[in-house]
């Protein structure tokens, strides 16, 4: 039975009473001692290490309440465009990679930014310039749209009278022919011709996502987007492969998919099917459950997808007529989520515009009325832009606010491609940490990786100054920045309570599973414009440590 004793530094144990101290101690896996110098004196003579904080912090492994990490994973093994930030850079990685790999027929990955390009929109001429006659399937940072090559769309069968499907957009010149950017389910009329991942595929994603999380820290994690199909390769097939060699060291909670086709005859059928999912993991599983439903119910604001109250603008300040996609229609959407539960599930919203906010908070206030209260932590991420009025709500229905702190800044995406479409007061409705904290809400916090860097310490960076690590941008709504303790609880107690996991981990508690970080430093005790050149030293997973710097 190992035993490692932490001290020499700030211990920030996350517990609901705000305990700090400077020493821990661990064996076995779990944590046996917090306190001082003397509460851990009895386990030095037993120690097999003695880690000294230098000064640094320890706290609970960080928890990212939502995350795509196979996604994540698939890019960075593949043509990964997520470490550059021009259409230039773009092009020269795209180029290397398909020099690199002449036998692939498709080139496969992701990872670009939409500020890189005028109006936010890529051309297939660039990828045509690179590649050749060679498909390609990239989808952006934020997989609601894809930019594919002319002979992806040949492939596909799209062209200038292929009409938009009801869920999704083809980008299209002036004179009607696609342009090689798709949105939303238009992405998926090339997806569906591509080669399929393997399951081999998704297991190597799913190793190598493992180790780039534990590498930032995180030690457990939400799942947003499992889809469990009926035969093939499936991201959930890897996480069932992984827990049962033993080498998912990371503790996930696995939101399934709810299928947004499905009548409101299917219902019933749908949920009894993810049911019996979730009992069959639950029996086979340790460290991978699937007691969550991700139920996305709009687009993003950049592609004017965001399901929002009033029109969009154009690009002159003037209303549109265009108000984004919803895509449960709010009917279904209250039938859905008073089904999923009532069955005892907790339901993951993806929720970007105030439309969509408020449509969900609707649809959880009729799940109350027919089922009564209960702890099922229903969550709303992204939550861009929420109305005032709906900020209170989140606390009175018990639902808790999932935020994704890196977008809360001053950057071309958010200068370019939406401030202008949004307007006053609009824009300073968007990601209101601040006035959830001050109104009650429960507070998570997730990366979106690989919409986003999944590094925790960013996005605190982000929470508590409204600013990018390094950058001399004007703060974005700073009036909605959180204090550093709330951001850091959210990130650990938090997502730990959203996912369930508050009886394990989230807290370095006596008792709870020795799921702890070591930093480079003591953020409290540094300026606040440098919290984000905080690094991680080690990482441990029920005592076992996964990462050294």
């Amino acid at each position: 039975m190992t035993t490692t004793v932490f001290r020499g530094g700030r211990v920030f144990t996350a517990d609901a009473a705000g305990t700090s101290c400077s020493a821990v101690a661990i064996s076995g896996g779990r944590i046996v001692a917090v306190g001082g110098d003397r509460t851990v004196e009895p386990f030095l003579r037993e120690a097999d290490d003695v880690v000294d904080l230098a000064g640094g912090l320890l706290l609970p492994g960080f928890g990212d309440a939502h995350a795509h990490p196979v996604l994540g994973g698939l890019e960075r093994i593949r043509c990964d465009l997520s470490g550059a930030e021009t259409a230039g850079a773009y092009a020269r990685i795209i180029g290397e990679y398909a020099r690199a790999h002449p036998d692939r027929e498709w080139i496969l990955g992701g990872g670009w930014a939409m500020q890189a390009f005028p109006g936010g929109r890529p051309h297939r001429a660039a990828l045509d310039a690179v590649v050749g006659d060679r498909p390609v399937l990239l989808p952006n940072r934020d997989h609601h749209s894809s930019w594919v090559s002319t002979a992806a769309l040949a492939r596909a069968g799209i062209d200038r009278d292929t009409p938009d499907p009801a869920d999704g957009r083809i980008e299209r010149d002036a004179d009607g022919q696609p342009t090689g950017l798709l949105h939303e389910g238009a992405a998926d009329l090339v997806a569906r011709v591509a080669p399929a991942d393997t399951q081999e595929d998704l297991d190597a994603a799913l190793a190598e996502a493992q180790r780039y999380l534990h590498s930032c820290g995180v030690t457990n994690w939400q799942d947003a987007w499992v889809v469990v199909p009926g035969g093939g390769p499936n991201v959930h097939e890897s996480y069932l492969r992984a827990d049962a060699a033993g080498t998912l060291t990371a503790k996930v909670t696995g939101a399934l998919w709810w299928d947004r086709s499905c009548p409101p005859e299917g219902i019933a059928d749908q949920v009894a099917r993810l049911a019996e999912i979730r009992a069959a993991t639950a029996a086979q599983c340790r460290n991978y459950r699937t007691p969550s439903v991700k139920v996305m119910q709009d687009g993003v604001v950049e592609t004017f997808t965001a399901a929002m109250l009033e029109p969009y603008l154009d690009a002159h300040g003037h209303p549109t007529g265009d108000r984004g996609l919803g895509f449960l229609d709010p009917g279904l959407l209250r039938d859905v989520t008073t089904a999923l539960d009532a069955a005892g599930f907790q339901v993951h919203f993806h929720a970007i515009g105030d439309r969509a906010v408020r449509d969900v908070l609707d649809a959880l206030e009729a799940a109350i009325a027919d089922n009564g209260t209960s702890d099922r932590r229903h969550h709303l991420a992204h939550l861009q832009v929420v109305h005032p009025s709906d900020v209170p709500r989140f606390h009175r229905l018990g639902a808790t606010a999932n935020l994704q702190a890196l977008w809360a800044v001053h950057e071309p995406q958010m200068d370019d491609l939406t401030l202008p479409f949004l307007g006053y007061p609009r824009a300073a409705w968007q990601y209101p940490f601040g006035d959830l904290l001050r109104t009650g809400s429960a507070l998570a916090m997730g990366s979106d990786w690989p919409v986003s860097s999944p590094d925790p310490l960013a996005a605190i960076h982000v929470a508590v100054n409204r600013v990018l690590p390094g950058a001399a941008t004007p703060p974005l709504g700073p009036e909605q920045a959180l204090p550093l303790a709330t951001a850091l609880r959210a990130y650990t107690a938090g997502s730990a309570a959203v996912n369930h996991l508050d009886d394990v981990t989230g807290a370095l508690t006596v008792g709870k599973a020795a799921d702890l970080v070591v930093l480079d430093r003591d953020p409290f005790d540094g300026p606040r414009r440098e919290i984000g050149a905080t690094q991680v030293v080690r990482t441990y997973t029920d005592g076992t440590e996964v990462y050294r710097a």
